[in-house]
């Protein structure tokens, strides 16, 4: 299965913009062959953590745009964005996953970043979620998640593919790359990092996507320009390195 990264910019707190740029993309992406299109984190305002007005409602625009482009090029489409649960006050980061035909899976972000202060607006999620992507396991994570190594592995024995889509700064791109890395190999399983580029909120992004096999072989990368990254994921790629490097058993 094809899986494409849209590593793109941010209009600061502006939906409709970033709404229609990112269209053309997912479209570009399903016209090179991508079944899957995974966009950044907070795709449709950038990472905004001190506006009280940031959260959407329940099906609101946002995950409406994910559906609404998933159905539209028969392609799966994820992305997250500040949305308020029913009978919550404040949002969650939450990772929204549109399937061809419409159906939406969320999993909200465990770990806010709390340097960051977006602790202090969004409320944390309390489950994993991994979902059937045409036969193939994928686990949903988010950016600051990706520090606790962890919590990818309570997922490791039943995940083909992490999505680790981000806002994740320059000044700490070594660690953004080599974290990536570090979740493939270690869970011996595939790992699709999707971050941003361009500035906003006094912080400049420098993409640095990547698309890491289950040996930590880089498939895909990106720069610090809007790109499209493409792979091909397939199970039994997974299932091969795991008979033949019989790692994951050993772990206690």
């Amino acid at each position: 299965m094809k899986f494409a990264a849209i590593q793109h910019d941010i209009e600061w707190n502006n939906r409709e913009a970033n709404f229609a740029s990112l269209s053309a993309s997912i479209s570009d992406a399903r016209n090179a062959g991508a079944e899957f299109a995974l966009l950044t984190e907070m795709f449709s305002t950038g990472f905004v953590v001190d506006d009280p007005d940031i959260g959407e409602p329940y099906d609101g625009p946002s995950s409406q745009f994910l559906r609404d482009n998933a159905k539209a090029n028969n392609m799966w489409v994820g992305g997250t964005c500040a949305e308020v649960s029913p009978g919550d006050s404040r949002p969650h980061n939450t990772f929204i996953v549109a399937s061809p035909d419409g159906i939406l899976h969320r999993y909200n972000k465990i770990h806010p970043f709390t340097y960051g202060g977006e602790d202090k607006h969004y409320r944390a999620g309390e489950d994993f979620v991994q979902i059937d992507v045409n036969g193939l396991r994928v686990s949903l994570f988010v950016c600051y998640d990706l520090r606790f190594a962890d919590e990818f592995w309570k997922l490791a024995n039943t995940t083909d593919v992490y999505l680790v889509p981000a806002n994740w700064p320059e000044s700490r791109r070594s660690h953004w790359i080599s974290l990536l890395q570090a979740r493939a190999i270690e869970n011996q399983a595939y790992v699709i990092g999707c971050n941003r580029v361009g500035t906003g909120g006094n912080l400049k992004y420098s993409g640095d996507s990547r698309i890491f096999s289950p040996l930590g072989e880089t498939l895909a990368e990106g720069g610090a320009s809007p790109t499209i990254l493409y792979a091909d994921i397939t199970a039994q790629t997974v299932a091969d390195v795991r008979d033949k490097f019989r790692f994951l058993q050993d772990r206690r």
